[in-house]
């Protein structure tokens, strides 16, 4: 326990007395340390919390310069004053202008009698500092203890759990993606909303630093886990002790320890994936049937899909092919982790033969693909084929391929079109009349007290081919908040989304109206509109 102000006033060897009826919470202030100094001016050596004594040698009598001196006092830090008195000293009593400036400060002032050294009292500071420096030690060593003979067991939560336990810290283990992997507290489900951005921002950096926060009153703290890959994260809630930070590190290790493990131990499951990918793709002509079945095997229901392909290393940067595989492995099973069904695989040999090879994955046309790729392959070559039917998702993924070397000129993933009309209408349209007929269109929206609000959930939503769960990541609101939204813009505007015309005059309007920043990152030219799908789908 800290030592306070009370408990020395409690020890009867060392007598010391209060001056004036210090009020509880005063007295319940913890002592970090003891130091002595007669100093008119002691506040620029102290660091705060001290216990200061002086014998008053310099001290000044009257209330004005009392109060200064205090202030002094009470401005460096120092918890409480304590004047020695006796034989000899400056003092056989506190002064009564010390006594009311300290009184009217709210500094706890003390006396210390004659035949009490001031050493004795430095002595019995710092000997209750170093009783609770190894009662931190020991209840640290403790929950250390605790901890690995948790992780001896099966999984992550015997540790959270243990943790939980000992410090009253909650504790999450979430992936990359923050979804999450195991807790401490079984009610648990989900993360607080709260430290979303929180873990969004450590996921961003992977292993390179931790990050903390306040929201709600509530102490928040993410720490990465893994060894030379971000496996996942640690979610930490609440404020940890001295103990319990200390322990922080070793918690940290055995759970990077258990997802490498538990990384080792997925491998078959993601060679079967590999494997049945490679069986799909291996099929000329697959039956319509037997590809769905395939990809619903896996758990991936999406009507549509698309291949994915992205170059882990450029042949310039890999001495052998080695290397590059190993690159390539890696970063094909961070994309199985965070893509839904796991189709991943890595070729033998990338584009032209170059060592290393190319990771191809094939994924549910809802999931934004760009996200994913940005947080598992930042800066590197991928091209993303257009949205088919589970049959033809080798044309899709030939026409990824295609696309390496726009992305790795552009610096971007590119992405597959479907159709180049409405580039041509908006490249050779006049300005004033498209954003005339965008007024015509959006104007009902923009007279709204939510309008801007409005058109661009609108926006997101078309963009996204008609994905409610894909434009709610996008905007960070649920997809009851953007079927709410879309449903106002529709009675605002008397369109239908199920209505092909409607839906083609909504995108074009927005698009228009994003001018400029529409068309930044595709070499200035728009992306055409998203095939007619149902809402909802």
């Amino acid at each position: 326990m800290p030592l306070r102000i009370s408990d020395l006033l409690a020890r009867s060897d060392l007598a010391l007395s209060v001056t004036y009826d210090v009020p509880p919470r005063l007295l319940d202030r913890t002592i970090e340390a003891a130091t002595v100094s007669d100093l008119p001016v002691p506040g620029k050596w102290l660091q705060g919390g001290e216990l200061l004594m002086t014998i008053g040698l310099l001290l000044p009598s009257d209330p004005a310069a009392c109060r200064a001196y205090v202030r002094e006092v009470t401005e460096g830090g120092a918890a409480c004053l304590a004047l020695g008195l006796g034989q000899g000293l400056p003092y056989q009593e506190a002064p009564a202008p010390l006594v009311a400036a300290a009184e009217e400060a709210g500094l706890p002032l003390l006396t210390v009698p004659d035949e009490v050294p001031f050493i004795a009292v430095t002595k019995a500071v710092f000997d209750a500092r170093a009783d609770e420096q190894r009662e931190v030690l020991h209840r640290a060593f403790a929950t250390q203890r605790r901890l690995t003979a948790a992780a001896a067991g099966d999984g992550l939560r015997p540790m959270l759990a243990e943790w939980t336990a000992a410090t009253g810290v909650g504790a999450a283990v979430l992936d990359p993606l923050g979804r999450l992997l195991a807790t401490g507290d079984r009610a648990q489900h989900t993360p607080p909303p709260q430290a979303r951005d929180l873990v969004e921002r450590v996921a961003a950096r992977g292993l390179r630093g931790s990050a903390s926060s306040t929201a709600g009153g509530q102490q928040l703290e993410v720490q990465p886990l893994g060894a030379r890959r971000l496996r996942g994260l640690l979610l930490l809630t609440g404020r940890p002790d001295d103990a319990a930070r200390s322990v922080v590190p070793g918690l940290v290790s055995l759970l990077s320890l258990e997802l490498e493990r538990r990384h080792l131990r997925d491998e078959p499951e993601r060679r079967r994936r590999s494997a049945l990918l490679s069986e799909l793709l291996a099929a000329e002509d697959p039956a319509a049937d037997r590809a769905r079945d395939m990809l619903h095997s896996v758990g991936l229901t999406a009507e549509r899909v698309r291949g994915v392909v992205v170059e882990p290393e450029d042949g310039r940067e890999v001495a052998d092919g080695a290397a590059g595989e190993a690159a390539a492995q890696e970063m094909a099973a961070d994309l199985a982790l965070a893509i839904p069904g796991g189709l991943v695989r890595v070729t033998s040999t990338g584009p032209g033969g170059t060592p290393g090879g190319i990771v191809e994955a094939v994924v549910g046309e809802d999931l934004d693909v760009r996200d994913v790729l940005a947080r598992f392959a930042p800066h590197r070559p991928a091209g993303i084929g257009p949205a088919t039917a589970p049959e033809a998702v080798r044309v899709s993924l030939r026409q990824a391929a295609g696309l390496l070397a726009v992305s790795r000129s552009a610096g971007e993933p590119a992405e597959a079109r479907q159709s180049q009309a409405s580039r041509l209408l908006l490249d050779l349209g006049d300005r004033r009349t498209l954003h005339g007929y965008a007024d015509s269109v959006l104007g009902p929206l923009d007279l709204a007290d939510n309008g801007e609000e409005l058109i661009a959930t609108l926006a997101a939503w078309l963009e996204t081919g008609g994905a409610w769960d894909a434009t709610s990541r996008r905007l960070g609101v649920h997809r009851h908040t953007v079927r709410n939204r879309l449903d106002k813009a529709m009675d605002l505007t008397g369109r239908r989304l199920d209505d092909p015309d409607d839906r083609f005059d909504l995108w074009l309007a927005t698009r228009i109206r994003r001018g400029d920043a529409a068309t930044a990152g595709t070499g200035g030219r728009p992306a055409p509109p998203p095939p007619p799908t149902r809402p909802g789908r």
